[in-house]
C-alpha cells in the first residue's frame, strides 16, 4: 500500500529510533512489552538480536537501527519490544522489534501523509508508506511488510523453530533424573 491508498483516517504507533520519529499502522502492533531477555541465536545478521519467550512461543527479535543502518539499539529504562506481525508474499509471521522509546497512538490524516521522497536511484524508500506531518515535525511511517525478504523471514522463522527445538531438549527444574 501506498500513500495514495491511504484513504481514510489511520491510527498509528509511534516511536523513536535514535532521534528519528517512526510509526507503523496500528493494526499490525499486538502488543508493546518492556524490555526483556533476548537469547541469542548463532549464524544470524547482525540486525536480528535472538528470540524471547512470549507466553511460550518463540519470537524473533530485531533491532530496526542496526537494520537501517544507524547504529544497535542501546538498552534504556525506555527501550521497548514492539510485537507485530509482518505479511511478505503471503507468509505472515510475528516479529519484535527493539525501539529506543514508544510514544503514543496518533491519527493522521489522508491529507497530512505525503509520499515518501524520491532521492536517486541508489536510496531504498519501498520500506517507508509516507511521510506524516504532525505540527512542524515529520514521522517516517512504516510499511513493515516491505522492511523484510522473504529469505530475512526464512531465516526469522529457522531461528525460532532452532531455538525452540533446544527448549525442548533442555531438562526441566520439575523433571525428575531417571539415568541410573
Amino acid at each position: 500500500m501506498n500513500v495514495e491508498g491511504i484513504t481514510e483516517t489511520t491510527q498509528y504507533l509511534s516511536f523513536k529510533l535514535d532521534e528519528e520519529e517512526f510509526a507503523l499502522d496500528i493494526s499490525k502492533v499486538r502488543e508493546v512489552l518492556d524490555f526483556t531477555r533476548i537469547t541469542k541465536v548463532p549464524q544470524t545478521p547482525g540486525y536480528m538480536k535472538g528470540v524471547i519467550n512470549l507466553r511460550g512461543s518463540v519470537v524473533p527479535v530485531v533491532d530496526l537501527n542496526k537494520k537501517f543502518g544507524i547504529k544497535d539499539t542501546q538498552q534504556t529504562v525506555n527501550t521497548r519490544i514492539i510485537i507485530g506481525e509482518v505479511e511478505v508474499e503471503g507468509e505472515s509471521t510475528v516479529l519484535g522489534v527493539l525501539a529506543d522509546s514508544v510514544h503514543e497512538v496518533i491519527e493522521l490524516e489522508p491529507e497530512n501523509i505525503e509520499p515518501a521522497p524520491k532521492i536517486g536511484t541508489r536510496l531504498n524508500t519501498e520500506f517507508l508508506k509516507g511521510m506524516g506531518k504532525r505540527d512542524e515535525e515529520f514521522i517516517m511511517i512504516l510499511n513493515i511488510d516491505r522492511v523484510f525478504s522473504v529469505d530475512e523471514l526464512a531465516v526469522f522463522s529457522q531461528a525460532g523453530h532452532a531455538q525452540a527445538g533446544r527448549e525442548n531438549t533442555q531438562p526441566h527444574d520439575n523433571e525428575e533424573d531417571l539415568s541410573i
